[in-house]
């Protein structure tokens, strides 16, 4: 049983739990010193009955209480009946009548079940399951469902991401895309290196030529049963190893390197996120992948490398790799018509830099359609910051003496400037968000609702943008 309190709480505030484990509850809190602070809790334990324990958690000051505290409470709740075996856990959290608290409920029950073990030997001595059975007092079960079901999509995408350079290559990579595709009847086309070669796919091609797996284009279409609201591209980076190429990273800034494919992941779990909540919303989900890695055939710097769209490319560091696979997937994107574009990738240190590690960026040619992002990802619990795009003299840095752009303007505004880089390749008149997700792709230590490893981010916040289109769309 677990109840999410407010500071301040009273003994009504109890009144969720059956009267004898309130009792008990109550006379805990003291001897605990339980103040019900956002993200504090505490865990009583029962000698005998049906229920393990009570868990007790914080939702912090009852005036300023968000959905992300509803979100965490019910993952830390579930987290501590996960680790202690239990088959089911009943929650009572404040709010949970309405469906965006349900959804951010629901969230937080799924989230708490993951964990990547598959190369763990088992320990006898772990009890850790997801709970089968989750009730929520006075729950909405469409908010519930809803919540459930992004956050286990993203789960999904953390799997991927998880996964080591030795198991997920471009070629693998494809693999995942088609079980996904049969999975939830997508369309899927592949162009591999030959097609594209022919199509001049050369930027995407030529970060991966150091590769003995060769890179390929990867393009999935959910078309809605009912008549589409819209049409949006969703664009992830997916750099499946990132050595720098021979522009190559010290040793220490190879580890994790893995989650260079994050973004792909995240546009994976979107597009699945959207099959199952059967939203009425065409999406185009395009994978520029490859493996960045130094050999005899690799790109170089001082290369000229001609786009898809025609434009050429300087390029002046083999580690600003992403930007290239992006530049050819924004180009096809575009050909679709899509009514947006959203691309997704971990592109700069800059970004890391000027942000932290639990924030991500978010630069876009249309401030309405950012701030509709923006508040799509605040109910999420996602956190974005939108940088500016209008600096005609960082604008200048991607332009190069003997080509229209170069591929790395420097060090200062990094993050913005490969941003701009990236708006070159969006068709014209096309509204586009750029989410720039280094340092929150990968969770160095636990904090709030995320265990130690990928994080996925930024798949709750898309699907959320997505679930917020579908829901203007059928009331309008």
């Amino acid at each position: 049983m677990g109840l999410a309190l407010h500071e301040g709480f009273s003994h009504r505030d109890f009144d969720a739990l059956p009267s004898s484990l309130a009792l008990l509850a109550s006379m805990q809190v003291p001897r605990e010193n339980f103040k019900a602070k956002r993200g504090k809790s505490m865990v009583v334990p029962l000698a005998d009955g049906d229920a393990q324990c009570i868990v007790l958690t914080g939702l912090g000051d009852r005036g300023s209480s968000s959905l992300d505290d509803r979100r965490l409470a019910a993952y830390q709740i579930v987290r501590a009946a996960a680790e202690r075996g239990a088959s089911s856990v009943s929650l009572a959290i404040p709010g949970a009548g309405g469906r965006a608290v349900s959804r951010a409920i629901g969230e937080g029950t799924a989230l708490a079940g993951y964990r990547f073990e598959k190369y763990h030997s088992r320990d006898e001595d772990d009890r850790f399951a997801a709970p089968e059975r989750v009730s929520v007092l006075e729950g909405n079960l469409g908010g519930l469902n809803e919540g459930f079901t992004i956050a286990d999509s993203q789960c999904y995408a953390r799997d991927i991401a998880n996964e080591p350079g030795n198991v997920i290559n471009p070629e693998t990579f494809e693999r995942v895309a088609r079980d996904l595709a049969g999975e939830c009847g997508f369309k899927i086309t592949v162009l591999d290196a030959g097609a594209l070669a022919s199509r001049g796919m050369n930027a995407l091609l030529s970060v991966g030529k150091g590769s003995s797996t060769q890179p390929r284009l990867i393009h999935i279409e959910y078309v809605p049963d009912a008549e589409p609201i819209e049409t949006i591209a969703l664009v992830g980076k997916g750099i499946t190893f990132d050595s720098g190429g021979l522009s190559i990273k010290p040793s220490d800034s190879m580890v994790t390197m893995k989650g260079d494919k994050t973004g792909a992941c995240a546009v994976l779990g979107a597009a699945r996120a959207a099959r199952r909540l059967e939203l009425p919303v065409k999406l185009h989900v395009i994978v520029g992948a490859a493996e960045n890695m130094p050999g005899g055939s690799s790109y170089r710097p001082d290369d000229v490398i001609r786009a898809y769209n025609g434009k050429t490319i300087e390029v002046n560091n083999t580690d600003a790799e992403g930007r290239l696979t992006l530049a050819d997937a924004l180009a096809y994107a575009s050909e679709r018509k899509p009514d947006r574009v959203i691309d997704i990738a971990t592109l700069t240190g800059a970004c890391a830099v000027a942000l932290g590690e639990t924030t991500a960026g978010l630069f876009t040619n249309d401030d309405a359609f950012g701030d509709e992002f923006l508040a799509a990802s605040s109910e999420s619990g996602e956190r974005f910051w939108k940088l500016p795009m209008n600096d005609p003299n960082l604008r200048n840095k991607i332009k190069s003496p003997i080509a229209d752009l170069i591929n790395s303007a420097g060090r200062y505004g990094g993050a913005i400037t490969a941003a701009m880089f990236l708006e070159s390749f969006v068709g014209q008149g096309i509204p586009w968000i750029h989410l720039d997700i280094a340092a929150t792709d990968f969770a160095k230590e636990p904090y709030s609702y995320y265990v130690k490893g990928a994080t996925a981010y930024g798949t709750r916040a898309i699907a959320a943008y997505l679930l917020g289109v579908a829901e203007r769309g059928r009331k309008s």
